[in-house]
C-alpha cells in the first residue's frame, strides 16, 4: 500500500493541521510516511503546499514524481491548479470551494468552481458551511481531511485520539465539534466517491451535493440518487434558487 497526496492551500487555513492529523494517523496505524517542508507558511495568504508520502514500506524519497499523486487536497479551489501536473492519471482532486481571493486577479468564483468541478475525479465541498454548522467555523481544515479520508487507508476512529490531543484542553465540546466536521466532510467525500465510481460524471455529482446536507447522505441511497441524477429533471434541479441546503429525501424528491 502507498498513498501519495500533495496537501495546498493558502497561509492561515490550517495545513499543518491536516499534515498532523494524517501524519499521526499513519504513524497510529503503524505506516511509514515522510513529509516535505510545507512551503510557503512565511506569508500568511501566499500560497502552501507540501509533499505527504504514507505507505506500509520503505518510501525513499520525501517528494512525490511528476504525474503519480494519488491525491491533490486543497482547502483553496484555485491553488488545485498549480498542482494537477502531479496527479495521476487515476488521482483524485478533494477541494473547498470557496476562495480565497489573495491575488488582484482573481477569477469570478463560477468560473473557479466549474472547473473544478469538471476535473475527472473532483470532490468539491463547502468546508466553511460545514464548519460552521458545527460551531467551529474555522475548522474548514477538518472538513477537508475528513473529505480525504473517503480515498485513504484510514478509519473516521482514527482520528479521535488525535483531535483529543490536538483540542482537549479547550474541553469536550470543542472535542466533539471537530470530529462532528470531520464526520460530515467524509460523508460528503464517501458519497461523492461512490457515485464516481458508479460513473456518475463529476460535475453531476458535486453539484448535487452541494445542494445536500451532509449529515442527511446515506451509502444505501447511491444506486437511487446515481439514477435520478441522471433523469430529466436534474437541470430544473440545479437551477432552482435556493436559500439553505436540503436533504438527501428532499432532493430525492425533486428529481423523482
Amino acid at each position: 500500500m502507498k498513498y501519495d497526496v500533495i496537501l495546498a492551500g493558502v497561509g492561515g487555513q490550517g495545513i499543518l493541521t491536516i499534515a498532523y492529523l494524517l501524519d499521526n494517523a499513519a504513524i497510529n496505524r503503524g505506516f511509514r510516511f515522510k513529509q516535505a517542508e510545507v512551503h510557503g507558511m512565511a506569508q500568511r495568504g501566499g500560497a502552501v503546499y507540501s509533499h505527504m508520502r504514507i505507505s506500509d514500506r520503505e518510501i525513499i524519497s520525501d517528494l512525490i514524481p511528476e504525474g503519480h499523486a494519488d491525491m491533490i487536497l486543497s482547502v483553496e479551489p484555485l491553488e488545485v491548479h498549480r498542482y494537477l501536473y502531479m496527479l495521476a492519471d487515476s488521482g483524485v482532486v478533494v477541494s473547498s470551494v470557496a476562495p480565497v481571493v489573495n491575488i488582484p486577479d482573481y477569477p469570478e468564483r463560477d468560473v473557479v468552481v466549474n472547473a473544478l468541478y469538471s476535473l475527472p475525479r473532483p470532490v468539491a465541498l463547502d468546508a466553511g458551511a460545514i464548519a460552521t454548522e458545527a460551531g467551529v467555523p474555522k475548522a474548514e481544515n477538518m472538513a477537508m481531511a475528513g473529505a480525504a479520508t473517503a480515498f485513504m487507508p484510514f478509519e473516521l476512529s482514527d482520528y479521535a485520539p488525535i483531535v483529543e490531543k490536538l483540542f482537549g484542553k479547550k474541553g469536550p465540546e470543542m472535542v466533539a465539534a471537530n470530529m462532528k466536521v470531520l464526520e460530515n466532510g467524509y460523508r460528503v467525500g464517501r458519497f461523492t466517491r461512490l457515485l464516481l465510481e458508479a460513473g456518475l460524471p463529476g460535475t453531476v455529482a458535486c453539484r448535487a451535493l452541494a445542494m445536500v446536507r451532509p449529515d442527511s447522505l446515506d451509502e444505501a441511497r447511491v444506486p437511487q440518487v446515481k439514477a435520478l441524477l441522471q433523469g430529466p429533471r436534474v437541470a430544473a434541479a440545479f437551477d432552482r434558487p435556493r436559500e439553505g441546503l436540503i436533504t438527501l429525501d428532499e432532493l430525492v424528491a425533486e428529481l423523482s
